[in-house]
């Protein structure tokens, strides 16, 4: 008879517990990772926008309002249009090596951003980048999702937003140093930041391998066509509702970030360099909250209700409708903040459950394509609103603008409430 061996068992049960741990901790090593890269993409975006000043010196065409835009339009066009594109390519391919050849390219155009000398060279690095940075956000996200398949999804998702909000804030610092040194060391140095980050994520991300197929199932298996993960999104009614229920907020998220400091200033009556500040730090703080927040009583909603998810999302959009109309119509200082603090924590919610709730009606093999069309329909409802306040801001209504965004609001609500009800938290 063979004597048991209790060291081997002890050095076999020390491996087990290894093996568990490693798999329990890389989930969130990979949010880690993520979040870093999160802040890289919004950051480098986010600096040209402020370093205007400080670049029409030496390109003269900068000085004019409508080349800037057509400079700033190129990215938001390029970015939207690629999004679907993306979102397919990631399901297809290595989400790892995709997200590092992103991070890699992007970083290396915002370093030749600083060597650029023309308008024409400044126009074309834009528009590359927003090919390279459009690759990023669906691979992430799918690939957080995947790792994140229990009770930490939300939040997980969550806290890799926080790092877009704060490469924004960052962003918004790319004239204080261009002032301290100059707009092209600026760039040059983001620049190398992102591309020695580009070599870490090499050494340290993994993508999330998928069930090994029986090689006989393998055989019978056919080649999946390219675009049929669009065939079966667009023949989804839930997907329909989600692509409304994300674009519609789309509307007032991308009214705050691009008219919030306009607003402050005008029913504030203080000037704009009070305004930005105040506007920007409000909005990042509160919104931080928001996804820290939603997160944790998502996760913690849905193990009790599978609409969990949905009604927490729910809460987040909710808390932005009063908040609209305080913005709109608020003339005091604690109204106008309060009324950002709380439009902040509502959009956080909402934010940090896009994905999961997506991950409720869409296959893992598709959550990428259909994140990537959520992103399109976004920044073009974006595009579309940001124009319009601007003429709305030329004729003196502003106000009325954000308060009529309460009403689109309201009514995507309903129907997120009424239309989504998932039966399963994890679409396999």
């Amino acid at each position: 008879m063979c004597q048991k061996q209790p060291g081997h068992t002890l050095f076999f049960n020390k491996d087990m517990n290894a093996m568990k741990k490693s798999s329990n901790v890389y989930p969130w090593v990979v949010v880690a990772l993520l979040w870093m890269v999160a802040l890289l993409n919004y950051m480098d975006r986010q600096m040209l926008s402020t370093m205007k000043d400080a670049m029409q010196i030496d390109i003269v065409e900068l000085q004019s309002a409508a080349n800037f835009g057509r400079l700033m339009a190129v990215f938001l066009w390029i970015y939207g249009l690629m999004s679907p594109i993306s979102g397919i390519i990631a399901d297809r391919l290595n989400r790892k090596w995709l997200i590092v050849g992103s991070l890699f390219v992007w970083s290396f155009v915002t370093f030749l951003m600083g060597r650029a000398e023309t308008f024409e060279q400044i126009y074309a690095l834009r528009a590359l980048m927003g090919v390279s940075e459009a690759l990023y956000i669906p691979a992430g996200l799918s690939l957080i999702a995947d790792y994140h398949t229990g009770g930490s999804r939300s939040l997980a998702v969550g806290i890799h937003m926080t790092g877009l909000y704060t490469g924004q804030a960052i962003g918004g610092f790319g004239a204080t140093v261009a002032a301290m040194f100059s707009w092209q060391t600026t760039f040059h140095w983001f620049g190398i930041i992102g591309i020695v980050y580009a070599l870490i994520l090499m050494l340290f991300l993994r993508d999330k391998k998928s069930e090994v197929v029986p090689v006989a199932e393998k055989s019978k298996t056919e080649k999946v066509p390219l675009f049929k993960g669009l065939t079966m999104l667009f023949s989804n009614i839930a997907f329909w509702v989600i692509l409304m229920y994300f674009a519609v907020p789309s509307l007032p998220g991308w009214a705050t970030k691009n008219w919030l400091p306009t607003l402050f200033a005008e029913n504030l009556d203080i000037p704009m360099a009070q305004a930005g500040p105040l506007s920007t730090i409000t909005i990042a703080v509160s919104s931080f909250i928001g996804v820290i927040l939603g997160g944790t009583l998502s996760d913690r909603w849905v193990k009790k209700n599978i609409r969990g998810r949905i009604f927490t999302g729910a809460i987040g959009l909710g808390l932005t409708i009063p908040s609209l109309l305080l913005l709109g119509y608020g003339d005091s200082f604690l109204a106008i903040v309060g009324a950002g603090l709380l439009f902040g924590v509502g959009y956080g919610m909402f934010d940090a459950n896009n994905m999961p709730i997506l991950c409720q009606f869409v296959s893992s093999k598709y959550r990428a394509t259909a994140y990537g069309v959520m992103n399109m329909t976004g920044v073009f409802a974006g595009a579309f609103i940001t124009d319009m306040l601007g003429k709305w801001s030329d004729g003196g209504n502003l106000g009325n603008g954000f308060a009529m965004l309460a009403v689109v609001v309201c009514l995507a609500l309903a129907a997120q409430l009424y239309f989504l009800r998932p039966t399963v938290d994890n679409m396999e």
